[in-house]
């Protein structure tokens, strides 16, 4: 039997990382001067890379200036994530164990999150080697294009149809889309579940049942 590939997204699927982005987000703004973004309107940019999301959240602006946000943002996030840890959702750490311990699946990572972000969170989570391919912002276009998820594909051999992308945006099933994959959304993250445009599982526990008959029915 063929091997099989999960594509998780980070921010709002694995980790609850609300409150740091939220913060780092107000003090970016605050930085320049900037009237800030309202809560809702921030949460509807995670998962893009940076550059993407402030162009989004500050389109009257100058290049220059939504560069200083971007700046402005990593300072901030990095000075909260020293004092605090953003959590794994409730079940995500035994579900990742679940899974890796099926020789039949092997786990990757896609996300808007920068490499030096993504190391900080391996390290501090005790991840290392958990993920046999880890695609992070610094190295392909803004979700929704293809790249990352076709870089998970290129590194482990293994055929669109037999991954499965989860994440919790609509950038992240936008992506598996276009990379000819499943999407597999999940209902505790930043989007709500009504607009993933796929199917939503609701709880972390069930995720190994959701992908086993996801795969049955391929």
């Amino acid at each position: 039997m063929s091997q099989r590939l999960v594509i998780f997204d980070v921010d709002g699927t694995l980790i609850d990382s609300q409150a740091h982005i939220l913060g780092a987000m107000s003090a970016a703004f605050d930085s320049i001067d900037q009237p800030q973004p309202n809560r809702a309107e921030v949460l509807a940019i995670v998962g893009l890379s940076l550059p993407v999301a402030m162009a989004r959240l500050a389109p009257d602006l100058s290049v220059m200036a939504q560069a200083e946000l971007v700046e402005g943002y990593k300072r901030a996030f990095m000075a909260l994530r020293a004092d605090t840890l953003s959590p794994p959702y409730p079940g995500a750490v035994d579900v990742l164990e679940d899974l890796q311990s099926d020789p039949q699946i092997v786990l990757g990572i896609a996300t808007g999150k920068s490499r030096r972000g993504m190391d900080h969170i391996m390290a501090a989570h005790d991840w290392a080697g958990r993920f046999a391919t880890v695609q992070v912002s610094d190295d392909h276009p803004s979700k929704p294009h293809p790249s990352m998820i076709a870089a998970c594909l290129s590194e482990t051999g293994i055929l669109p149809d037999r991954a499965v992308m989860v994440g919790d945006t609509r950038f992240d099933m936008d992506m598996a889309r276009a990379a000819g994959v499943r999407g597999l959304g999940v209902a505790w993250g930043y989007h709500a579940a009504d607009t993933l445009g796929a199917p939503v599982v609701s709880e972390f526990k069930d995720l190994p049942r959701v992908l086993a008959e996801i795969w049955e029915a391929a």
